[in-house]
Parts: C-alpha cells; structure tokens; sequence
C-alpha cells in the first residue's frame, strides 16, 4: 500500500490518499514467493538428503567401493574422462523412464478419476469393484508382473497396465474421499432447487475435492516412477530400471548409484512442481491449500 502526503487548505494539516496496488501486481508478487518458497523448499530437502547420505555412509562405515559418496556421484558424472558419456547414458534412460512414468500416471489417475465418480453416485458399484481394486493393490507387483506380461505382452502396453496399478488405488480413496466431503448445506440446496445427484457432483463436490485431487497427484508421481522402474526391470529391458539392474549385475557401482540420485532427484522436482501447481490453483480458486 503506497501512501501520498498532499497539502491541504490549512498549512499544519495533511491529507493522506491511499492507493492500493493493483490487482495484477499482487497476483505477481503472490506468484513469485510461492515460486521462491517452492525452490527454498527443494534446495533445503536435496540438502538434508546429501547430508544424512554422506553421513550415513561414515556412520556405517560401508566399503567406498560398494557404497558412493555424494562427491563420488559428481565426479563420475562431470570430472572424469568419460563424464559426458555417463550424463549422455543416464540421461537417455531417463528420458525413457519418465516418458513410462507420465503414461502410467496419466492411466491410472484417470482411472481413478472416473471410478471415484462413478463410486459417489452409486453405492452398489463402489461395494462390487472396491473390493477388486484392492485386490490389485494387495498383491505385490512382481507377482503380477508376469502374468500382465503374458496377457499384454513385453511393451509399451506392460508399462500402462503395472504403472496405473500402482496409481489407482491410492489416488481412488484420495480422491472419492475427497469427492464425499463436500458441504450437505449445499447438496441439500441444490436439491431444493430441483438439480439431481449429477448436479450436485459438478457444481459442489469436484470443486471441493481440489485439495484431495491434488494430493492423489502428489501420491501418484513417485508411484508411477516406481511402478515404471519395475516394469522396465521385469519385462520391456529398457530405461534406468533396466539399466540399474544391468549396472547391478555388471559391478558399476558409481553407475548404479547415480542413477539412483538422478532419478530422485528428478521425483523430487517433479513432486516440486504439483505442489505448486497446487498451490497456484487452490489460491485462484479461493482455497488454502493443506496444512504442510
């Protein structure tokens, strides 16, 4: 708020004349300390990481040949000869593993999406396939995995199918939780002014579920990285899942462990990023984004 000092009709008195800024420059200066405190955040959580890393391995006394050092991880991918190959490695893996990631987090938050609809406006199919999502949930996904690679094949379809498996089940509860929190005051005027279930479900209860909904997107990132790790691992050979476990079997340590930091660190910023995506939303929206 800028205050103006202008003279008034006697000489010892002063007006003062407010000027409130402008609804755009609030809207940026809102945008640009959630986005500050987002990168804070990120820079103090990869810091803890580095730190309790580093200070597990001297705690531990593991044998430097097995376990890798922060400094360790930067000078196999910036300072020895073959840096850029090994960054040109990881990177290509990467690319593949996220590319599997986005597909199966996409498959199975829209899944997810459609049965918690479908749930709230019907009790009678929530009672016949809850009990079959968790199922899906319960059974370890090795298990799985060969089966769904005998049905679907060792492709891009695998990937979908175990990536939205390890999504759907906790993006459901989340979001249906969500979609059957909404006011009762409101259901109730919609109600009384003729609007029926569906109504009800566009008007009050999605909006309202934004907080859950975005908290089923945070759940499902890292998710959907693990679910396409293992089915990089168990059944399509490619991407740092693959690559992990040939580096594994191969005695590459420093190769193991840098694709483990680069594929959390990529999970960190990508989880990051919903949060303020979140933030961003929930602030336009009109509402305060939980509690952290």
């Amino acid at each position: 708020m800028t205050r103006i000092f202008s003279p008034a009709a006697s000489p010892r008195r002063a007006s003062v004349v407010r000027v409130e800024p402008k609804a755009g420059v609030v809207a940026a200066r809102g945008l640009a300390v959630t986005v500050g405190r987002a990168l804070l955040t990120g820079f103090l959580t990869l810091a803890l990481v580095v730190l309790t890393w580093q200070g597990l391995l001297l705690v531990l006394g593991i044998s430097p040949f097995l376990a890798k050092g922060p400094m360790d991880v930067f000078t196999w991918l910036f300072t020895v000869p073959t840096a850029a190959e090994n960054r040109a490695g990881i990177g290509d893996n990467l690319v593949v593993t996220l590319g599997d990631a986005f597909l199966g987090f996409v498959a199975g938050l829209t899944a997810a999406l459609v049965l918690a609809v479908v749930f709230t406006l019907s009790r009678g199919v929530e009672s016949a396939l809850m009990p079959l999502a968790l199922l899906l949930r319960s059974v370890p996904l090795v298990a799985l995995a060969p089966v769904i690679s005998l049905i679907t094949g060792r492709g891009l379809t695998t990937v979908v199918v175990m990536g939205s498996i390890v999504v759907l089940f906790p993006a459901l509860v989340n979001i249906a939780f969500g979609l059957r929190s909404s006011s009762l005051h409101m259901n109730d005027l919609i109600a009384v002014y003729g609007g029926n279930a569906v109504t009800a479900l566009r008007l009050v209860a999605l909006p309202s579920s934004l907080p859950s909904f975005f908290a089923a997107v945070k759940i499902s990132i890292p998710a959907a990285i693990t679910g396409a790790l293992l089915a990089e691992w168990l059944s399509t050979g490619q991407g740092l899942g693959n690559g992990i476990v040939t580096a594994v079997a191969q005695v590459r340590n420093s190769e193991v462990w840098a694709s483990v930091v680069v594929i959390t660190v990529a999970s960190l910023v990508l989880y990051g990023g919903a949060q303020l995506v979140e933030t961003l939303v929930l602030r336009r929206m009109g509402m305060q984004a939980p509690a952290r």
